[in-house]
């Protein structure tokens, strides 16, 4: 008769036997109060403001105390001592426009925020950024709106003294050395005004000169950029640039002719560099593009291209770009009836990369169509 007999025990490998003696190990050390009660303040904030974004908001659950960092002198001081992170990208998708989808470039790892504050009867879309900070404007272009994404620090501007109902463009500047802002709406017949955050209010400096010419045909699917206190705004006919230098209140104007054959143009900036992206179409192929301004000959310089292997799924397509996010890292969505892709390019790097595709959490499979968007420097200090 033959008993009931066990299977041999199966071996374990070595990662397996270490795991399960460090984890015992752990489990018999409890974490002494009396050491860790004594830890230094300054060294604890210190610690704190290098861990990743996402991880310190977990972070934050933990206790009163731990939360409460946003708020204190010491914390901001350790934060302002923190290299520059990556900037990130805050967008806007058609299927829910009172919701944004935060993309981390470094993590490569979507977020979906909670709705800042913003009015649930308006549409508000992001067209600007400074900073940590974003400016919303509502889809009349009426009322404008600044937060910070991260913490939700939020303030709605006071309305403004000059009434314009066309569609204006916008910038925005982070005074240097200083937590005020400055933000700027242009209008196609020469209107603008400026707000300051410091007297919280619009005013006009100035007045546009005659040689601009007026009216302005802005290019509206380009975002301003900001370089040493200038914005500088896209326009066509003629094409270039205007310019407005927020230190002297002064307006100027470049004529720069577009790379022949260009389309779908698009200004970015990488420091105190001025770029141009934008789709450059030959028979049945299809390229991105990117060009830097020569400031001598005033002349766009072709710098790099995308490369051929990722152009290859554009061939035979009519494809249209636009840019959620122009400071560094510029974010493309590309798109057709047959495809819609996301594009990081690295200007300082020159490097090219696929954007996984934007999921909501409890959305299933389904991608989300991202509308439009713009970049902001994550910072867990910046006030609105």
């Amino acid at each position: 008769m033959v008993g009931d007999s066990k299977p041999p025990p199966s071996k374990r490998s070595r990662r397996e036997r270490n795991h399960e003696r460090n984890k015992d190990k752990v489990q018999s050390e409890p974490m002494e109060e009396q050491i860790w009660k004594d830890f230094p303040e300054d060294l604890f904030e210190a610690v704190i403001a290098r861990l990743p974004i996402a991880t310190f908001f977990r972070f934050r659950s933990v206790c009163r105390k731990w939360n409460s960092l946003l708020g204190a002198q010491s914390f901001s001081l350790q934060c302002a001592q923190v290299p520059q992170r990556l900037p990130w990208f805050y967008t806007i998708t058609h299927e829910n426009t009172n919701a944004g989808a935060i993309y981390d470039p470094s993590l490569k790892k979507w977020h979906h925020t909670t709705t800042p504050p913003l009015p649930s009867r308006a549409i508000t879309l992001p067209v600007t950024s400074a900073g940590g900070l974003v400016c919303f404007l509502d889809i009349g272009h009426r009322n404008f709106y600044v937060c910070n994404p991260l913490t939700r620090s939020f303030k709605e501007l006071p309305s403004r003294s000059v009434r314009v109902w066309s569609r204006v463009a916008v910038g925005m500047i982070l005074n240097e050395g200083d937590t005020s802002y400055k933000i700027l709406w242009l209008g196609c017949n020469g209107d603008f005004e400026v707000f300051d955050s410091i007297s919280n209010t619009w005013a006009r400096s100035g007045s546009m000169p005659t040689d601009i010419k007026i009216p302005l045909a802005l290019n509206f699917r380009s975002q301003a950029v900001s370089i040493g206190g200038s914005l500088y705004f896209m326009r066509t006919n003629p094409d270039g640039l205007v310019i407005y230098d927020s230190n002297i209140g002064a307006w100027q104007q470049l004529v720069i002719p577009p790379p022949p054959q260009a389309t779908d143009l698009v200004l970015a900036q990488c420091g105190s560099r001025i770029m141009l992206v934008g789709l450059l179409s030959r028979n049945a192929a299809t390229c991105v593009c990117v060009w830097e301004l020569q400031r001598m000959t005033l002349l766009w310089k072709e710098v790099d291209r995308m490369p051929n292997i990722m152009c290859l799924e554009f061939y035979g397509k009519q494809v249209r770009m636009s840019c959620l996010g122009n400071r560094g890292l510029v974010l493309l969505s590309l798109r057709s009836r047959q495809l819609n892709r996301l594009v990081v390019y690295d200007v300082e790097r020159r490097e090219w990369s696929k954007v996984p595709a934007c999921v909501l959490p409890r959305g299933g499979r389904k991608r989300q169509w991202i509308a439009c968007g713009t970049s902001f420097r994550p910072c867990l200090t910046a006030s609105a």
